[in-house]
């Protein structure tokens, strides 16, 4: 009878393990709208293809193939992680830049490569990297859009002021953080309308519901908007429960106010 016992648990264990690794491959896209009055008339609609946290995945050309009219490529860290090939990350860079110009900042995965290594890369490949840096774009009657980008904060090397420090005071802003936590920093007069980051994986594995993080979510902040993505890729183990992973479609438009 023990061994009966013993058969049908280790039976639900590896259909349990298949699940949590058919769960990591999945290639979701969660599109969503995201109107907000401050938003410039003039730009209509910006249309940004989010993804996080890759680290060991392969993007392939089917993937991308499923997405189309993307004005933005944002990667939001972990872009890869010790043991990666260069080449591959190459080749994932190459499929992103398939959909549009592509924008990177460091997460704390990138730095276990030789980051020199892959800043190189990066701008090779004509990848906005920002680094405690921001981009501008501005409409031919003159509003201005202006993407921001914060460094590594678990290894102290982000830095929100200097980020900002040529920005417009009346522009839009989206900031790109892979930590989430960069909310913590905000003072007054940021004036930033999106935040954008991932890092967490939506607690990756989560049993019961419950996990060592949230899972991915879309909040309304006092001071902001903030998307937290579960990522695209895995940490240590390629297994996923209960946390599937994402990239996001977001068009982010313009709302009259009431």
């Amino acid at each position: 009878m023990i061994w009966i016992i013993l058969g049908v648990v280790a039976l639900f264990g590896v259909s349990l393990l298949f699940y949590m690794y058919k769960q990591a491959m999945q290639e979701n896209i969660i599109e969503q709208t995201l109107a907000f009055p401050d938003f410039p008339q003039s730009f209509g609609k910006i249309r940004i293809f989010f993804i996080s946290d890759i680290h060991k995945r392969k993007i392939s050309a089917e993937f991308i193939n499923k997405i189309n009219n993307i004005d933005l490529v944002i990667i939001g860290g972990d872009l890869t992680e010790k043991k990666v090939p260069l080449s591959q990350v190459s080749e994932n860079i190459e499929q992103l830049k398939e959909l549009g110009i592509v924008f990177f900042v460091w997460g704390n995965n990138d730095y276990e490569v030789d980051y020199h290594e892959l800043d190189s890369l990066l701008l090779q490949q004509g990848v906005k990297i920002l680094d405690n840096t921001s981009y501008l774009f501005e409409s031919e009657l003159g509003d201005r859009l202006e993407l921001v980008g914060v460094d590594d904060l678990v290894h102290e090397r982000d830095d929100l002021a200097t980020a900002l420090e040529e920005t417009e005071s009346d522009s839009f802003k989206i900031l790109v953080s892979h930590e989430p936590e960069i909310v913590e920093k905000f003072a007054d007069g940021e004036n930033i309308s999106l935040v954008l980051s991932g890092h967490t994986h939506g607690g990756q594995i989560r049993i019961f519901g419950f996990g060592p993080h949230e899972k991915g979510r879309l909040t309304q902040l006092p001071h902001t908007t903030q998307l937290i993505s579960n990522g695209f890729g895995t940490s240590l183990v390629p297994l996923r429960l209960g946390a599937p992973p994402e990239t996001h479609i977001l068009t982010v438009t313009t709302r009259a106010e009431a």
